[in-house]
């Protein structure tokens, strides 16, 4: 504030130096136009200063820098609550994909798991079902062999009837042919 009023004594010495070398060049004070603007300048800085006008715009203008200094706090506030946000919102998100990952990750293991546990068990019922259809085939060759000794056995004993019915009389036939039979059927069974 002091040096406003510095600057205005300044240019009123110099226009009252103007206004004194214009008034001994020109013949009077009184007619010199310069003079009375001086004197008009002045009396209106005077009327303010004395009015108090220069503390109003001091003090508007220092309110005006408080309000200014409080909206930058406010904005430096907001910008610092805004860069939490986002750091909070950005370790979030990375906790969030970590956390995907680890999912996929997991999900990949027990798809593995399962596909080993699920060859395992065809394998298994592969080995079974062989060895089903081995035992069956083992049981139908059994079957089939004691079939055709069956048979053989009773073809033999006719072929042996037939041949021993034509040789020999018939006392000697029956009592063989008995004991033939006999000797076959506990061999053959």
């Amino acid at each position: 504030m002091i040096d406003v009023l510095s600057l205005l004594s300044a240019a009123a010495e110099e226009a009252a130096h103007g206004a004194a070398e214009a008034h001994e060049a020109s013949g009077g004070l009184l007619q010199d136009t310069t003079f009375w603007v001086l004197l008009a300048f002045l009396l209106v800085v005077g009327l303010f200063w004395r009015a108090g006008v220069h503390k109003m715009i001091a003090s508007g203008l220092d309110k005006r820098a408080q309000d200014i200094a409080d909206e930058l706090d406010r904005a430096r506030a907001l910008r610092d609550e805004a860069q939490e946000l986002l750091a909070k919102y950005q370790r979030r998100q990375r906790e969030a994909e970590e956390e995907a990952s680890g999912i996929i990750e997991q999900a990949k293991k027990d798809a593995q798991r399962l596909a080993a546990e699920a060859r395992e068990k065809i394998e298994e019922q592969i080995t079974r079902r062989t060895r089903a259809a081995e035992e069956k085939i083992a049981r139908a060759e059994a079957q089939a062999i004691a079939e055709m000794r069956s048979q053989t056995a009773d073809l033999a004993i006719e072929a042996a009837r037939e041949i021993i019915g034509s040789r020999m009389d018939q006392g000697a036939q029956s009592a063989l042919a008995e004991r033939a039979i006999d000797e076959l059927r506990t061999k053959l069974h």
